[in-house]
């Protein structure tokens, strides 16, 4: 239970620092910390959790990567579904808080999108669902690589959480034009359930596609990272 509650507080955490950041701060009038300001709030909610709670749980935050560490032999699977229970019901908890205090603005609109992921017309730059698709499997590809290799007993050790952190904040970079960002199936559940509507239609694609992603890192990184020549 430990586990599922270092999971659960994670997540929040997560949510609630990245989301947060999203909504909150992204566009605050004249000082707003704009698309690089988040990209780095996601980043540091993972660093910061990886060294507070990584040795208790593992720091998955995330069932994508959770189902990813499963692929990669990394994780048994009788804890998949607690887990991503954990981080599902964490990152709820995240949107909700963030919707008490986002909802203390007088001209909050929750229909804007509240960090949502999306597609189509509900993506940040009108981007396809193809393109779409193939953001979140590509960018949840690399980043199951990127958490592979910094905790292969190989790499230095103590700083995986930076190069997991740092990763995730390359990610978001790279791909908030086109999605919002997902690469997690609970970070976009967690706000999508309080927007409703499209939010709640376009979600198959934000499960689907990081977890289509995670397995192909997680086979991707047992092949390259395989102690055999």
């Amino acid at each position: 239970m430990k586990k599922y509650g270092a999971e659960f507080f994670g997540t929040f955490w997560l949510v609630l620092g990245g989301c947060g950041s999203a909504v909150l701060a992204a566009a605050f009038p004249n000082v707003g910390i704009g698309l690089l300001g988040v990209a780095l709030a996601f980043g540091l909610t993972v660093l910061t959790m990886a060294y507070a709670i990584g040795h208790i749980s593992g720091c998955h935050l995330n069932p994508a990567v959770s189902i990813g560490l499963w692929a990669g032999g990394r994780f048994p699977s009788k804890e998949i579904l607690p887990y991503i229970i954990s981080q599902v019901l964490g990152a709820m908890a995240a949107g909700g808080v963030l919707y008490l205090i986002a909802s203390g603005k007088v001209d909050f609109n929750v229909s804007a999108g509240f960090a949502s992921n999306g597609y189509g017309i509900h993506s940040p730059g009108g981007y396809s669902l193809l393109a779409s698709f193939v953001t979140e499997v590509v960018m949840t590809m690399m980043f199951l690589i990127i958490i592979l290799g910094a905790t292969d007993k190989r790499a230095p050790q103590g700083l995986a959480p930076v190069a997991i952190g740092l990763g995730l904040t390359l990610i978001h970079l790279v791909s908030i034009p086109v999605t919002n960002t997902s690469v997690n199936p609970a970070r976009s559940t967690g706000v999508a359930l309080f927007v409703g509507d499209w939010a709640v239609a376009q979600l198959w694609l934000f499960w689907f596609a990081p977890i289509i992603g995670a397995i192909i890192g997680a086979m991707i990184y047992r092949f390259i990272g395989s102690a055999e020549n």
